[in-house]
């Protein structure tokens, strides 16, 4: 399913201007391919192995496409740069599932779609973020946005590192299930058939980097 046949999910007006709020939210994180739409897609196709409802699998493509409006409504510096976050960033940034929940509502979105935003943080063992939810706290389509915007934003380049090759990032996957992710739906991520939102964009094995920095889990872990 492409990106434009799955906002087919959503209202066709609401659908195309998420779109278009999606793609903002791309060039200020500084994504070169296009995150939201890929992360709707990704979402979309684990949640149909789950069975999710029509309705519902609109919602979670919505959050995905609107999932980090908050860090563009927060506007910090530090979100674009090459260097690690400090401390004080990274609780700073915390702030920003809270402000893209209500960013959501002011665009128009439904309240599951905005909840589903609140939530993309929260954890299985429960060390997420805003509201520490854990395991089944956390609802089934909002695990779902986790691993899938986790994943995609693992196979890019971002300004802090190179993205990692698919089979590097199917590992990590792996050896976070339990931990940050519901073990379920990294099981249906890598279940998935090969479709090209799946595909890593690393450029070379010695270019994908898996940099870990020092007081976090990984890098990633905090987008």
């Amino acid at each position: 399913m492409s990106a434009v046949q799955n906002i087919e999910l959503i209202d066709k007006a609401t659908g195309e201007a998420f779109l278009q709020l999606a793609k903002t939210v791309d060039r200020f994180e500084r994504y070169e391919h296009p995150h939201g739409q890929r992360i709707a897609v990704i979402a979309d196709e684990i949640a149909k192995v789950f069975h999710l409802a029509r309705h519902d699998r609109g919602s979670l493509s919505a959050a995905a496409l609107l999932h980090d409006l908050g860090e563009v409504a927060m506007e910090r510096d530090y979100i674009q740069r090459a260097g690690l976050l400090t401390d004080a960033d990274r609780v700073d940034l915390s702030r920003h599932p809270v402000i893209g929940e209500r960013e959501a509502s002011r665009v128009g979105s439904d309240r599951a779609t905005q909840l589903l935003i609140r939530w993309h943080h929260e954890w299985w063992n429960g060390r997420g973020y805003p509201d520490a939810l854990r395991r089944e706290e956390i609802p089934l389509a909002a695990r779902i946005l986790r691993v899938a915007d986790s994943y995609a934003a693992l196979t890019d380049d971002r300004p802090f590192r190179a993205a990692m090759t698919t089979e590097m990032a199917r590992r990590e996957m792996k050896d976070r299930a339990g931990i940050e992710f519901d073990p379920a739906v990294v099981s249906a991520l890598l279940s998935l058939e090969p479709m090209v939102e799946l595909e890593s964009f690393a450029k070379t094995d010695d270019e994908a980097v898996n940099q870990t920095e020092p007081g976090s889990d990984k890098v990633w872990s905090l987008f």
